[in-house]
């Protein structure tokens, strides 16, 4: 029988080691996965590299991942958001390590990944930082930039209900980047409000397919239920 729950949370990053690259799901703290993100930072995880929108704000969630000095390298678009003092403060002191990418070409980087599909060229950032080291070339008179694909050991997402072959349903803006990033990671770890009974979910309600996430948590689930 196929049943991808498990008792915890602490039970769901088990398997998240060190200088694993983990992608993150969010749009500022709309669908990030606070309790599956503070389940790591109690396991004290070292030097991972963490693929997501935002570098944290506050000291919840993302933040508090940071300031365990779990994390040796982010790759994102707005690392200077608002309330982001947690992420400057480790930047500023040369603790950690910054890759930015703009939101649309992250996006198409994860997706092409999770398709099996090679590097492609986009018109953003050409002439820019951003291209430095990378293949530029002119087609029909404007300039792109040869992007590759990125994938990821884990992935930690947010979503609002699954069963339990992991088919997952997103609440509103809470999708956001998870359906791609189950789809870039190897190994897609989500927390979810609610587990329910298979053949709950109407196909039509399900945006993320089972065969993509590996491990389900209730958010509520920090401790076995004796």
């Amino acid at each position: 029988m196929i049943d991808k729950v498990v008792p915890t949370l602490a039970d769901a990053v088990a398997s998240v080691g060190d200088g694993a690259s983990v992608m993150v799901s969010g749009f500022g703290d709309s669908g990030l996965p606070f309790e599956l993100l503070h389940a790591l930072a109690e396991r004290r995880v070292r030097g991972l590299t963490v693929i997501s929108n935002n570098a944290g704000t506050g000291t919840d969630g993302l933040a508090a991942l940071l300031a365990a000095g779990c994390v040796r390298k982010v790759i994102c678009t707005y690392p200077k958001s608002s309330g982001s003092n947690v992420f400057t403060g480790l930047y500023r002191a040369g603790r950690i390590e910054l890759e930015l990418v703009p939101q649309g070409t992250l996006v198409e980087r994860m997706r092409a990944a999770g398709a099996g599909l090679g590097p492609f060229f986009t018109p953003t950032g050409y002439g820019t930082p951003v291209a430095q080291g990378k293949e530029q070339r002119i087609h029909n008179g404007r300039g792109y930039v040869l992007e590759e694909p990125l994938g990821a050991d884990f992935a930690l997402v947010k979503a609002w209900q699954a069963d339990r072959w992991g088919n997952l349903s997103y609440r509103l803006a809470g999708r956001n980047f998870g359906p791609v990033m189950c789809m870039a990671a190897r190994h897609a770890i989500v927390q979810v409000d609610d587990v329910v009974p298979l053949g709950a979910l109407p196909p039509t309600a399900i945006d993320t397919p089972g065969i993509f996430v590996k491990t389900v948590a209730r958010k509520d689930s920090r401790r076995a239920s004796h």
